[in-house]
């Protein structure tokens, strides 16, 4: 008994002493609560040392008598307790275990709920009538009652931490079965002491010393951070159905055996019920304070759900959300649209950084100049909305506003950003209708983009039927060519002043069997939009190329232009396309023209050089459409590849014609005279466009330009019209038979571009004496001279050179 008695000695000794030296080692909150734990090993040690002293004492005397060591017993007791409560606050104390007070007093309620169970099974258990153990079960007596208790506490506190906590529990579950055995062996050794004798308090050391050891060595492997995370909710009246099923149970079978509850059962019933109580008072506590926190987050989420995150604005939500709270209330309202002019440039070309930033500052700039009421969205990109309450009339005078305000420059770091701001309006037509109010404000957006951008558009009517027909359009365009809708009609180009077709402009025109003859400049633009032009476009090229190679069979010398869109221009396919719509109809590619509108040349000159460069190569020509209407400047004109100019009708119209100054000669048309000195100059012919008087072409012949086309030439026509003109144009009766055929056109210069001569300006040709010359088309040759047909070196390699010379 004495060696045992070492051992366990010994053995408890080493654990308190590694239990020290782990608390030493831990600093923060670790180092608390592993304080507490080498504190209850200690108190733990000090009554293992005093019961076993006792017990060998006692045997040694011969004094096993009840009653004898009841003294050092509850010293024992109150040791034990003391232990055992020293454990209870260091498992709660750990990190990670409990975040807070509320939940240290959750957890400490929770494990007397356990406690109370474990203690009113064992009472029943070890009472009359049930007497578990026979003659051999202790009799009650303070010290076995108060040792009871504490292990009972600090089992019921070590289960529910372990239980509560997530896995991996291994650590956590050893130190509480430490700390149980602990208090378990205390209770054995007072039980020793007061009553069973020195074997049962030796067998109590040892398992309180084997306590001991397994929770010094399970709280020496524990990491320097809290491996346990309570769920508080989720798990939370788990631990009540098993100690309240224990102890009815327990309780039935005690009444079974014709039990009788005494003070003890009823003060163990009394704490299990108040311990509940209270517990499931601090759940409802607990419930009410997350379901607080639950409606408050779910109203900031649902205001982040109404909320542009980049601007603070209204989103779309947050915009039918007021725009449906205003029809609710009946109140008259209006909606403007608002659109941000050429904002994509800013994206490409700064950076979407500074895009968001832009976007942000228009998001402070209108809530700056809104009214209060009044609710400003951001519905997607750099599309805006601002809902106003009260009249139109005040609603126009705050888009005037943001007019002008958000159109002001915004300050960056790279430099300041420079945009505009298109906004359309619309109110209530009739009864509230929130979708209908959206629509026309889109529409009213809309039409204001289309009518040049920067501007106020009120939504009207009319809009819808543009709207509709616009869709219309669009849709039945999209097999317009396979329905063979679509024809060519061919504008001819005269030579001047002999007023002879030599060329034609091919017009691309489109009768729908329902809505009639459609304008070209309601659906070109139409399918440029809708990514139709590029189709559009390759079956113009084919007709054109396929007539005009049907004319050059028949022998008419003739070229033909097709108009080329910058979209079509710009794709890397369209110079491959001429080439083979030039192989497959068999036409010389002299004899075809490809005109590029100005405005194209605003657009990127340098990709635009370098696609005009492409095309020459094949041996096409390049004419420079609606010159002097557009934006091109002289260097631009000097750089680009073309071939031919031609004047806009604004330069033919825009001015009476006037007379030489200090000389006589016919009145000519200045800004034509300009316009073919300057092309001469650069290698280049002149067509004027759009000569409709017959004083027009006086003038641009006076000013020495060889070639016209407009009405008074000829509208665009079926391509059997101008084949009946061209015959007329070469009839006997029209002009002599030339010669000799005409020449052979010759072949195109492989991969070379063709070269340009600077003739000089020729002198101004007098116009026709009479009107009607000009009206039948015909001269007479001058008497000795060959006739020479119009288009005689069209063929050759230099195409400002052949059309000089018609």
């Amino acid at each position: 008994m004495v060696a045992a008695a070492v051992l366990c000695g010994l053995v408890a000794a080493a654990a308190t002493a590694l239990s020290a030296v782990d608390a030493r080692r831990r600093s923060g909150p670790h180092r608390r609560a592993h304080a507490l734990l080498a504190l209850a090993s200690a108190v733990g040690l000090a009554s293992l040392l005093v019961g076993v002293a006792v017990a060998l004492a006692g045997a040694g005397h011969g004094a096993h008598g009840p009653g004898r060591s009841t003294g050092w017993a509850t010293v024992v007791g109150v040791g034990t307790a003391v232990s055992g409560l020293l454990f209870a606050a260091g498992l709660l104390r750990l990190p990670g275990v409990a975040a807070s007070a509320a939940a240290t007093v959750r957890l400490a309620l929770d494990g007397l709920v356990m406690a109370a169970a474990f203690w009113f099974v064992g009472w029943v258990l070890f009472s009359e009538p049930t007497r578990l153990l026979g003659d051999a079960t202790p009799m009650a007596c303070p010290p076995i009652l108060l040792a009871t208790v504490s292990a009972a506490l600090t089992a019921g506190i070590a289960l529910i931490v372990a239980f509560r906590a997530p896995p991996p529990r291994r650590l956590l579950a050893g130190l509480g079965a430490g700390a149980t055995a602990v208090t378990g062996g205390g209770l054995g050794v007072a039980t020793g002491l007061c009553q069973a004798g020195p074997g049962v308090a030796l067998a109590g050391a040892g398992a309180l010393a084997a306590g001991l050891f397994v929770a010094a060595l399970t709280a020496r492997g524990m990491g320097p951070t809290g491996q346990t995370d309570l769920d508080l909710i989720r798990r939370d009246g788990d631990h009540a159905f098993v100690p309240m099923f224990a102890m009815a149970a327990s309780a039935m079978y005690h009444l079974l055996q014709d039990g009788r509850f005494d003070a003890l059962g009823i003060v163990a019933g009394s704490v299990e019920g108040f311990a509940l109580v209270a517990r499931q008072y601090l759940t409802l506590h607990d419930v009410r304070g997350y379901a607080r926190r639950l409606a408050e987050r779910e109203a900031h989420f649902r205001e982040l759900a109404h909320t542009d995150p980049l601007t603070g604005l209204a989103n779309r939500r947050g915009l039918l959300r007021a725009l449906h709270r205003c029809a609710e209330a009946g109140t008259p309202c209006v909606l403007l649209g608002l659109d941000l002019d050429g904002f994509k440039n800013v994206n490409d070309m700064r950076g979407h950084d500074v895009g968001d930033a832009v976007l942000a500052e228009v998001g402070r700039r209108l809530r700056a100049n809104l009214r209060p009421g009044d609710v400003a969205a951001r519905l997607g990109g750099d599309e805006f909305a601002v809902l106003m309450h009260g009249r139109p009339a005040d609603a126009d005078r705050v888009a005037e506003r943001l007019l002008g305000v958000l159109g002001r420059a915004y300050d960056q770091p790279e430099g300041a950003v420079f945009l505009s701001v298109s906004i359309g309006l619309a109110g209530w037509a009739g009864e509230p209708d929130v979708e209908l109010l959206l629509r026309h404000a889109d529409l009213a957006l809309r039409y204001a983009k289309q009518r040049g951008k920067n501007r106020i558009e009120r939504y009207d009517v009319a809009y819808d039927q543009l709207l509709r027909r616009r869709t219309t359009l669009e849709h039945e365009l999209r097999g317009a060519i396979e329905r063979d809708e679509l024809r060519l009609a061919f504008q001819p180009v005269a030579s001047l002043p002999s007023v002879r077709p030599v060329g034609a402009e091919a017009l691309l025109r489109w009768r729908h069997p329902a809505l009639g003859n459609v304008r070209p400049d309601e659906f070109i633009p139409l399918a440029e939009e809708c990514g139709m032009i590029a189709k559009l476009g390759a079956w113009v090229l084919h007709q054109a190329c396929y007539q005009l190679s049907r004319w050059l069979a028949d022998g008419h010398d003739v070229w033909v232009s097709v108009n080329v869109s910058p979209r079509e221009l710009h794709a890397p396919e369209y110079v491959v396309q001429v080439a083979e719509a030039l192989r497959a109809h068999h036409v010389p590619p002299q004899r075809l023209v490809l005109e590029v509108t100005e405005h194209a040349v605003a657009t990127d000159l340098d990709e635009l050089i370098r696609r005009l460069t492409a095309l020459r190569l094949t041996g096409v020509r390049i004419a420079l459409d609606d010159f002097g209407a557009g934006y091109s400047s002289l260097g631009q004109l000097r750089r680009l590849p073309i071939d031919i100019l031609k004047i806009d009708h604004s330069l033919v119209a825009e001015h009476e014609p006037v007379r030489p100054v200090g000389r006589d000669g016919p009145a000519f048309a200045p800004m034509v005279d300009i316009v073919m000195r300057l092309g001469h100059q650069l290698g280049l012919e002149v067509i004027a466009e759009g000569v409709t008087t017959p004083t027009e072409l006086a003038a641009v012949v006076a000013a020495g330009c060889r070639f016209g086309q407009g009405a008074l030439f000829g509208w665009g026509v079926p391509a059997e019209h101008l084949e009946a003109m061209l015959e007329a144009a070469t009839s006997p009766g029209a002009r002599p038979a030339p010669a000799t055929a005409p020449s052979a056109p010759a072949p195109p210069a492989a991969a070379t571009p063709r070269p340009r001569r600077l003739p000089t300006v020729p002198a101004p040709r007098s116009p026709e004496p009479e009107s009607g010359q000009v009206e039948r088309g015909a001269q007479a040759p001058r008497t000795g001279e060959s006739p020479r047909s119009v288009n005689q070196h069209v063929g050759s390699v230099d195409s400002s050179r052949e059309m000089r010379q018609a």
